[in-house]
């Protein structure tokens, strides 16, 4: 666990419902770009999620830490270029001290046991799921949608983590069904795709010389 750290405006969480289907899409987000909005839009439209909640994490323990950017910078970045009524971004995280997803995912189903929530991640990161801390219990407490992203589209379906899962796989046709199915269940959306990267915009920052 890390140390808790609230910031106000930023590390609170979003209001809901009972009953709502919200999407969590989880990220250091450093930076925001618009392939994690094409994300954001098409998964709250294909799966019919009421709202999605944008977690802007601490730091990834998977990440180096050197270039990151405050949260609070990252979390008011993120709400300016997602500007839509059904998304919310929040760093809740850090207020919790929580430094794993199985963390977030574990505290948000045992504290409102009547949301429907889903846990949302780009294909890259199905490849490298199975280094995640507690994966497996990851998919055992949400359903799970995954996006294809530029690169991962050959390695995501055949990784060690989906073929674990591939029993509960859905059909892409059902994936508005998602949020209501019993976990373990995930849906494998193919669609629009954008080449852009945090780690390649930061390589080009890094690139540009002052004049």
């Amino acid at each position: 666990m890390r140390h808790p750290i609230r910031i106000a405006g930023i590390t609170e969480l979003p209001p809901s419902g009972s009953g709502m289907r919200i999407g969590l899409f989880g990220g250091s987000f450093n930076p925001i770009h618009e392939g994690h909005r094409l994300v954001v839009e098409e998964t709250l439209r294909r799966l019919e999620l009421d709202a999605l909640w944008v977690l802007v994490t601490p730091g990834n323990p998977l990440k180096n830490h050197n270039d990151l950017a405050p949260l609070a910078d990252r979390v008011l970045a993120a709400r300016q270029l997602l500007d839509h009524p059904k998304v919310r971004v929040t760093g809740f995280e850090a207020a919790h001290g929580f430094t794993y997803s199985w963390q977030t995912v574990l505290f948000l189903t045992k504290t409102m046991p009547d949301r429907r929530f889903v846990w949302i991640m780009g294909a890259d990161n199905l490849v490298d799921f199975n280094r995640w801390e507690r994966w497996r219990e990851i998919a055992a407490m949400v359903p799970m949608a995954v996006y294809v992203r530029p690169g991962s589209s050959r390695l995501a379906p055949v990784s060690m983590a989906a073929s674990y899962l591939a029993r509960w796989r859905i059909d892409e046709d059902d994936a508005p069904r998602l949020a209501a199915l019993p976990p373990p269940a995930w849906v494998y959306l193919h669609g629009r795709q954008s080449p852009l990267s945090s780690s390649a915009i930061r390589a080009g920052r890094q690139h540009v010389k002052p004049k």
